[in-house]
C-alpha cells in the first residue's frame, strides 16, 4: 500500500485530490494538510511515501519545501501545480522531487506518478528546458533565483552589477507573467 500526503492551499483541491487516492486499491491517504506548517507533522510519519506538493501555498512556496527538507526525511515528491512551466519543472528536479504533473492533467498521470515516485522512478508531465527559450545569463541567474540569492549576491557570483540582475529579473518575469521572484522560483 503506497501511503500518500497531499499538501495544496485550496480546500476543494485538497480534498478532492486526496478522495481520488483514496479510491486506489494499491494506496492510501497518510495526511491532508493546507500549508506547510501543517504538513510538518505529517512528515514526522515516516511511512509516508509520497508527497503531492503545490507550489503556490498562500505566501508559502513549495520549493521552499524541497530546498529545506532535502537533509532531513522527505518522501518521494510529485509536484502537483498549475503552473505549466519547463522551469519549474526544471527546479523541482534540481531540487529533488520525483515528479511534476500539472492540475489540468488527466486523473491517470497523477496516479502513474505516484506509483512511479513510490517505486523509486520519475515521472514528469512537463518536460524540464522545453519551454520558452531562456539566453545563458537568464538561466544562470533563474538559478541563483531558486537557491534565494540575492540580487547583490547573483551579481557578485557573475561580475555583473545589481541593477543588471534587476534587468534580467524584469525580463523574466514579463516573459513568465509573475510578479516576484518567489513566484519566478
Amino acid at each position: 500500500m503506497i501511503r500518500v500526503a497531499v499538501v495544496d492551499d485550496h480546500p476543494l483541491v485538497r480534498e478532492g485530490t486526496a478522495a481520488l487516492v483514496a479510491r486506489q486499491e494499491d494506496m492510501e491517504i497518510a495526511g491532508v494538510a493546507g500549508s506547510l506548517e501543517e504538513l510538518r507533522p505529517i512528515l514526522r510519519d515516516e511511512s509516508v511515501q509520497v508527497l503531492l506538493l503545490d507550489l503556490r501555498l498562500g505566501d508559502e512556496s513549495g520549493f521552499d519545501l524541497l530546498r529545506h527538507e532535502a537533509a532531513g526525511h522527505m518522501p518521494a515528491v510529485v509536484v502537483v501545480t498549475s503552473f505549466d512551466y519547463p522551469q519549474y519543472a526544471d527546479a523541482a528536479l534540481r531540487l529533488g522531487a520525483a515528479g511534476f504533473v500539472i492540475k489540468t492533467a488527466p486523473t491517470a498521470e497523477l496516479l502513474d506518478a505516484i506509483r512511479s515516485a513510490a517505486s523509486g522512478g520519475l515521472h514528469f508531465g512537463v518536460r524540464p528546458g522545453n519551454g520558452v527559450s531562456l539566453s545563458g545569463r537568464e538561466r544562470e541567474v533563474l538559478r541563483f533565483v531558486i537557491d534565494g540569492a540575492s540580487n547583490d549576491e547573483i551579481g557578485a557570483r557573475l561580475k555583473i552589477s545589481a541593477r543588471t540582475v534587476e534587468s534580467h529579473l524584469r525580463r523574466l518575469f514579463e516573459r513568465h507573467n509573475v510578479a516576484s521572484r518567489t513566484e519566478l522560483a
